[in-house]
Order: C-alpha cells, then sequence, then structure tokens
C-alpha cells in the first residue's frame, strides 16, 4: 500500500509540474518584448545576460537591472547604465523603442538611466496608463514633455533630469492628481512656471534646478506637502516666493531674487538646508533663521544682506555649514558660530565684522553700500508715513508748478522711456537662448558625439568651490617664494597645500580695470563646468576687492596640481624613462578626448585654444590633461581691455566662426607629429617638411616608416597602429581646415591604433620574446574593421562604400 501511494504522489506531481512551471513563467510575448528592448539598445553590456532561456522573472536584480513580475507579467523596469555611456547609434528610433516597451502594459515603474537614448519623446508612452513612476534621467531626449503624459492618471513620480527638454512647462501638468515627486533638472526648459503647479497638492519635491526659467514664482503657501523646492540656477525672482512652512530643503540659489526675506521663513521649522546664495537679497540678515531648530546647511553668501550681529546670538545646534560671505554684515560674529562644534565650517569673508580674519572690509564700505542697495519695501512704507505730513504742507505750493511743467515732463519722461527700453533689452536671456538653440542643433546633426561623460563632466574631483583668501593664504604659505612655480601672460602661479593635504596650483590674475563681482560670474560659471579626467580643472576661486569701491582687484583660480611634468618631457627630451607606444597611443586619446569636451561638453563649447605639446601635463598615472585651454577669463579681451557687462557667453558665441574647431585639431596634429618622432618641433616650416615625409612614408613599407618613427619605440610598434597614427596625423595637418577631420574621427582612429596595438602585440610574450599571434576570430574582426574604416575615409571623400560593406556581409 505504502509503495502504491508513493507511485501515486510520483504521478500527481508529474501531471501538476507543468502548470506550476507556466505559473512562474513570464507570458510569451512580454518576453519578447525585452529580448527586442536589448536589441534596440545595441545589445548593452547590462543586459548581456538575456537569452530565450532567460526566465525574467526570477532573475537575480543589481543596482543596474531588475525586472519585477506580478501574475506573470512584468510591473518594474530598471535599465541604469553607466554614466559614461554614450548615445545609441544614429539608426537607433526612439519610436520603435517605445513602441516595445508599451508590449508591457502593466508596468508601474519605469526606470530607464544613462542608457543612451536620443530623440523626441513620443507621447504613445502614456498608453502605459498604469504607470506610476517614470525616470528617464542622464539620456539625450529632447523637445517639450509630450502632452500625452496628461493622461497617465497613476503618475506619482516623474523624473526627467539631465536631459535636453525644451519649452514651457504646461498648464496640464495639474492633470496629474497623485504628482508627488517632479524633478526636471539640467534641461533646457523656460519661460515663466504656470501658476497651476499650485494645483499639485500632493507635490513633494519640485526640482527644476540649472535651466532658463524666469519670473515670479507662483503662490506655493498652500503645496502643504512641499518638503524640497530646488530653483538653482535659473533667474526666478525678484519677490522671495510664497512658500509652505513644512519645507525640509530650500534652494535658490543663482537667481535674481532681490527682495527682503519675509518673517515667515523664522517658523520653518523642519527646514534643514537653506541656499539662496548669490542673487542680491537686501535688507536687514533674518539672524532668527540660525536658530531654526532643524538647520544644518545654510548659505546666503552673495547678496546685500545689512545689519549687526552680536555674540551673543543662539543658533541651532545641528548646524554644520555656514556661509555669510559677501554681505554688508556689521557687528561682531555671534560666539555659537565658533564654539558650539569643532566640525563645524564657517565662512564671512568680505563683510565688515569686527575681527581680522577672513578679509573684511572697512565699516565705512558696508555703511556706504547699504545706502546704495536701496531701502526695503517694509522700511519704505514706515518713513513715507512719517513724512506725510510734511508732504500734504508741500503739495499746494507744488500743485501750480505742475501744471506749468506737467507737458514738457511727459515728453521728456516718454522720450528716456523709449531709449530706456533700448538699453535694458534683456541681452543676458538673447545669449543663452542662441547658446542651447546652438546645443541643440549640435546633438541632432550628429547625436553620437556627445557622451555622458562630457555631460556630467570629470569623475572623482571635488566639487568646485568658493575659496575664502586667508584658505589660499595659509596654502601657499602667505604666497612664498618658495612657493611661486613661475609668471606667464596669464598671471603669477603659486603652488599650495589646502588644509586636507591636497596639493593644488593657484593662479593669481589682476584685473587691469575694475569690475563688480557680478560682472564675472558668467566666467565663473564657465570655469566651473570646464571639468574632464583630460583638462587640468579648476576647483574654485577667490575674489579679491579694492577696499576704495568694493571692485574687484584680483582673482585667484584653483587648479589641480599635475606632478609629472609636459608631454614633451616624456617624449623628446631626456627622461628616465620613455613613454612606449602604447603608452604615447593613450596619451593621444586622452589629449583628443580633452579637445572633444572643449568642443561639445558645455554650452557654448571652447575653440581655438591654441595647443602645444609643453601645454599637456601627465599625472601619477600618466594620464594626459590639458593645462592651457581658452578660459574665459584668461583671453586678453577680459584681463587686457576689460569685458563687456553681457559675459563669456556672449564672448564665445561671437567668435564661433565656421571651423573654428579645426584650428584645435591643427594643432593636435602637431602635437601627434611629435609623439611620433620623438624630437622637438622647433620651426613651423618643419611641420610642413616633415608631413610631406610621413604622406610618402605611408605609400611606402614598413621599413619606411618605422625610418621615421621615435627609435625608442620603432620595434614595438605594430606596423598596423603605426601607420594609423600616421595616416591620422597627416589629415590633421591639411591646409585647408575643412578638408581637417573632426575631432570625433580622430579619436575613432587613435582608438583604433590603440585596440590594434594590444590586441596583436599586448603585454605578453612569448618565450622567443615576439608577440603572441592573435586567434582567427580575432583577425577576422580587425579585417572587419579595416573596411569598416577605410569605407569611413571613402565617404568622407564621396565614394560609394557599398560594394565593399556588402561583401563583408
Amino acid at each position: 500500500m505504502a509503495k502504491m501511494f508513493h507511485h501515486s504522489l510520483l504521478l500527481a506531481l508529474f501531471i501538476i509540474f507543468p502548470f506550476i512551471n507556466y505559473s512562474e513563467q513570464l507570458q510569451s510575448s512580454q518576453a519578447q518584448a525585452l529580448l527586442r528592448i536589448q536589441r534596440l539598445l545595441n545589445f548593452p553590456l547590462i543586459l548581456s545576460s538575456w537569452n530565450n532561456n532567460t526566465d525574467f522573472c526570477n532573475t537575480e536584480p543589481n543596482s543596474s537591472l531588475t525586472v519585477v513580475c506580478y501574475e506573470e507579467t512584468i510591473t518594474q523596469l530598471h535599465i541604469i547604465g553607466n554614466k559614461r555611456a554614450p548615445l545609441l547609434p544614429q539608426n537607433f528610433s526612439l519610436d520603435s523603442f517605445v513602441t516595445t516597451l508599451v508590449k508591457l502594459p502593466d508596468l508601474k515603474v519605469l526606470t530607464l538611466v544613462s542608457i543612451g537614448l536620443w530623440g523626441t519623446f513620443p507621447g504613445k508612452i502614456a498608453r502605459l496608463s498604469s504607470l506610476e513612476i517614470l525616470n528617464v534621467s542622464s539620456n539625450f531626449l529632447d523637445g517639450p514633455i509630450p502632452q500625452e503624459f496628461s493622461s497617465l492618471t497613476s503618475l506619482q513620480t516623474l523624473i526627467l533630469d539631465d536631459n535636453m527638454f525644451s519649452g514651457q512647462l504646461p498648464d496640464w501638468l495639474s492633470s496629474l492628481p497623485v504628482l508627488t515627486v517632479l524633478s526636471l533638472k539640467k534641461n533646457l526648459f523656460n519661460g515663466s512656471l504656470p501658476s497651476t503647479l499650485s494645483n499639485l497638492e500632493n507635490l513633494r519635491v519640485l526640482a527644476l534646478s540649472h535651466n532658463e526659467f524666469y519670473g515670479a514664482v507662483p503662490d506655493f503657501e498652500h503645496l502643504t506637502n512641499l518638503q524640497v523646492l530646488d530653483l538653482e540656477d535659473n533667474a526666478f525672482g525678484p519677490q522671495f516666493p510664497q512658500l509652505g512652512s513644512k519645507l525640509v530643503t530650500l534652494i535658490l540659489s543663482k537667481n535674481r531674487f532681490r527682495s527682503g526675506i519675509p518673517v515667515e521663513v523664522s517658523s520653518y521649522y523642519q527646514l534643514r538646508l537653506l541656499d539662496i546664495s548669490f542673487n542680491t537679497f537686501v535688507g536687514p540678515f533674518p539672524t532668527a533663521i540660525l536658530a531654526l531648530p532643524s538647520i544644518t546647511y545654510l548659505n546666503t553668501a552673495g547678496n546685500r544682506f545689512t545689519g549687526m550681529l552680536f555674540e551673543n546670538l543662539s543658533c541651532s545646534t545641528g548646524l554644520e555649514f555656514v556661509d555669510l560671505s559677501s554681505n554688508l554684515l556689521t557687528g561682531r560674529l555671534p560666539s555659537c558660530l565658533l564654539t558650539d562644534s569643532k566640525e563645524r565650517v564657517v565662512l564671512y569673508a568680505r563683510n565688515c565684522l569686527a575681527t581680522g580674519k577672513q578679509n573684511q572690509h572697512p565699516f565705512s564700505f558696508c555703511h556706504n553700500e547699504a545706502l546704495a542697495a536701496g531701502i526695503p519695501p517694509h522700511q519704505l512704507k514706515q518713513r513715507e508715513a512719517s513724512k506725510a505730513v510734511i508732504a500734504l504742507g508741500i503739495i499746494g505750493g507744488i500743485i501750480g508748478g505742475i501744471a506749468l511743467l506737467g507737458p514738457i515732463f511727459l515728453i521728456v519722461r516718454r522720450f528716456n522711456a523709449k531709449r530706456a527700453t533700448k538699453v535694458k533689452k534683456p541681452l543676458t536671456r538673447l545669449i543663452e537662448e542662441n547658446a542651447s538653440a546652438g546645443y541643440t542643433s549640435k546633438i541632432l546633426s550628429d547625436a553620437r558625439y556627445i557622451s555622458q561623460t562630457m555631460k556630467m563632466g570629470a569623475v572623482g574631483l571635488p566639487a568646485y568651490r568658493i575659496f575664502s583668501f586667508e584658505e589660499l593664504e595659509v596654502a601657499t604659505k602667505n604666497f612664498d617664494t618658495s612657493a611661486f612655480m613661475g609668471e606667464g601672460s596669464h598671471g603669477l602661479m603659486y603652488r599650495g597645500r589646502l588644509k586636507d593635504g591636497t596639493i593644488v596650483a593657484v593662479r593669481c590674475l589682476k584685473m587691469k580695470k575694475s569690475h563688480s563681482t557680478e560682472t564675472f560670474m558668467p566666467h565663473i560659471e564657465l570655469i566651473s563646468k570646464l571639468r574632464h579626467r583630460h583638462l587640468v580643472s579648476a576647483l574654485g576661486h577667490c575674489f579679491e576687492y579694492y577696499l576704495e569701491d568694493s571692485s574687484v582687484s584680483r582673482i585667484f583660480l584653483v587648479f589641480e596640481y599635475v606632478p609629472n611634468g609636459t608631454l614633451r618631457s616624456w617624449i623628446s627630451e631626456r627622461h628616465s624613462r620613455r613613454l612606449t607606444w602604447t603608452q604615447r597611443v593613450a596619451a593621444a586619446i586622452g589629449v583628443a578626448k580633452g579637445i572633444q569636451f572643449l568642443h561639445t561638453g558645455i554650452v557654448p563649447g571652447v575653440y581655438s585654444n591654441d595647443l602645444k605639446i609643453t601645454d599637456i601635463l601627465l599625472d601619477q598615472n600618466l594620464v594626459a590633461k590639458i593645462s592651457s585651454y581658452n578660459l574665459p577669463l584668461l583671453s586678453e579681451n577680459v584681463v587686457g581691455r576689460g569685458i563687456s557687462s553681457s559675459g563669456s557667453k556672449e564672448r564665445i558665441v561671437n567668435a564661433r566662426v565656421k571651423d573654428e574647431d579645426k584650428n584645435d585639431v591643427y594643432d593636435f596634429g602637431v602635437i601627434l607629429l611629435e609623439i611620433i618622432l620623438g624630437r622637438r618641433l622647433k620651426l613651423s616650416d618643419e611641420v610642413t617638411i616633415l608631413n610631406d615625409q610621413l604622406r610618402a612614408c605611408i605609400a611606402a613599407d614598413d621599413a619606411a616608416r618605422r625610418s621615421m618613427v621615435d627609435p625608442a619605440v620603432h620595434k614595438a610598434c605594430l606596423d598596423k597602429s603605426l601607420r594609423t597614427m600616421m595616416e591620422i596625423c597627416v589629415r590633421c595637418l591639411r591646409k585647408d581646415p575643412a578638408d581637417r577631420p573632426s575631432i570625433e574621427d580622430v579619436l575613432w582612429n587613435l582608438q583604433y591604433a590603440a585596440q590594434v596595438q594590444d590586441a596583436w602585440c599586448g603585454e605578453s610574450q612569448s618565450s622567443e620574446g615576439s608577440p603572441v599571434l592573435p586567434s582567427l576570430s580575432q583577425k577576422l574582426a580587425f579585417q572587419l574593421r579595416d573596411i569598416q574604416r577605410d569605407g569611413s575615409f571613402k565617404r568622407e571623400r564621396g565614394y560609394d562604400t557599398s560594394t565593399s560593406e556588402e561583401s563583408v556581409r
């Protein structure tokens, strides 16, 4: 009986098992949709584990890829790529991609971050009617937000950060009743905010920083659930926004707010972070915000706050960072800021405080500046009331004069108003619109040219910040001669060590004409964005002022310190260790990437950088970094002739002419020539002669090419790699700029030269010392790559390549 029962149990399990197995498997249509997504995304590494046998609903989730299923259907899809992921190829179709996505009809959460998506987002994404969370940040999506989004009534979180979305925010956003997070940071949105945003009662996070919004902020006082408001780096103003009292984070920095701080701010008891820096706020400094019970970060730098501080003011014990710099404060620094916490950072330079620390102005400076800043509205009303009686006594005496002079006054006023309209035309906004338009055009013309690295800036660098003059004095030992590194055409250079041990290079620029801080801020903003692994990047700046008129006397730019000398010293001068061929190709790739970033990594691009091999420095890992490039503040029309109030964006946009980027390509060709030959080039005529010799060698044999290359590496370099380097060098040095290759073409060929060198020679050697031979598959791969590469040259010259490429297929 027991034996029969055992067999019956096995039979039952055998019958039931297929049904259990089926219930755990994903519907085949959705599985096919995922595999098609893999193909459309060009088989990225993060999806490499997907195949026809993958059990998608039972795969192990990780930080890059997660699929969540419920009752045989996908409800969540998370694909998060590398921050350096480039754009998808030009044959990528965003419309086809979204058409495939909507075949997952039960999706509630969709995350597509840093996977190279580009194009205008199709409205058909709204067919995912159950969508609750949509995050497509760090891609290259452009155009307006599709109106079809208004039908996603279940949408709770919408994150479109770090793309190129543009246009004004639509009124229909208020039709998303349960929206709690709206984050649109780092895009090209413009215009004023729709007042209908105040109808989003459930909104908790509103992040609109780094766009081109302007005008008044709508009344958000009734958004009682709003906890985070980030409006940094726009043109909002002039009135402080009306907000609810439950805010935890409030960031209004780098806008055009001017009014005083309302007393209601002192009742924001949950506020932890308040950043209102770099506006033109006026009026008494609201000392009550120092004592807010939850405050940990407070930044009011770069405004016009007045008033006297006292030592006995109270502060929150949780304060970790306070920056009161560049205001008009007098009195003494509150003792609580200096004694309550050893870990607290307190900055208060460029005020008129009674202390010998952090570069204070004399009391008269703040007094005069406070008068010039104007009277806050609430004080103005009090003064008007006190003068009312006197005014009534005078009115009668001047009525007759007004009647006589009235017509003349009106005519003069109308004439002056017309002139003022012309003078006060919003030039800055026009410049920004032109810049953004140029950026979008560049992307759409050839989307593969801008990488995620360029958008995100350099990885590993500390955040750009403002240094105090005292910090730089300590770092350079009061700018001692022992720290002096040299004097160039752009000021003195000092080496310094910061408190955390970081070695920096400090460039001191003496201004020849008087300008206010605001004049230089557009230049500083551009410099703060020029951060890349292959640039010697700025870490921060410091302004020093004339006491008599508060104009900027000197600007200190703090750069990362690169200790290993110039590229020339490692190639064409005597050095204990010369660079190998592989290291030389890697250095050339680094320089090309740096140039590519300067051209396309920020808006507007930086061109005509007058690059020389002595401008290329090597760090401790022999990574090449461009040390001298066209920084806005270093151009002669800034330091030598003075600058216009419109800032560097106008200068660079107007300076951009046809084929200007090819000037840097030519300079790179000269650098590449020295890398190949291994000797210093002294005369411009010598470049022409050597270029002709290279052109002849390319058409000759291997021996002829090796006779040209640096003897220190001619045995180690593979002929295919050497020939590719010579070819791209010759093309860079063409006389007609239009005939020179793009920097992207240069970079592609350099990477090809590096790859063939690594694959055929590598580091491993056989016992006889000869390179290890490649496999048959490697040979076929490089033969295909050669044909594709030759095809790119022929396409550039207008030849038909269909026959050669079809034969490979």
